[in-house]
């Protein structure tokens, strides 16, 4: 009988064996594909024009609280102030989506060809 023959294998059940892939795929590095990046900057032609847009938005509303705050609270000398930060914080509050559509298309100008690009290679491979 020959010794250099005999090995020892063990097979790993079904629950084993998920368990064993899900762990590797953490460790094995992910190559982007094209659907993937195709998405990512999808997503990133929003992502600038939603946070200045969301910042301009709160900044207007802080801005007409502390107006209306001016008016209700401090009533003294503070009415003329308290009216004039109201109409700003407004105003604001007003140009924050229009800033929001603005910035977006700017961005998607800027990106289009990388989409075009991408688009087409992945309706070529269908």
């Amino acid at each position: 009988m020959d010794d250099d023959n005999k090995t020892f294998t063990y097979m790993y059940s079904a629950k084993q064996q998920e368990e064993v892939k899900s762990i590797l795929q953490k460790y094995i590095p992910k190559e982007e594909d094209k659907m993937e990046q195709l998405r990512r900057l999808d997503k990133r032609a929003e992502s600038r024009g939603t946070f200045i847009s969301i910042l301009v938005g709160t900044v207007g509303t802080l801005v007409l609280g502390f107006g209306m705050s001016c008016m209700m609270v401090w009533k003294d000398n503070l009415l003329v102030p308290g009216v004039v930060f109201g109409v700003i914080g407004i105003v604001g509050i007003a140009l924050a989506y229009p800033l929001f559509i603005s910035i977006t298309k700017k961005q998607r100008e800027k990106l289009a060809p990388e989409i075009m690009r991408l688009s087409q290679e992945l309706m070529g491979e269908n």
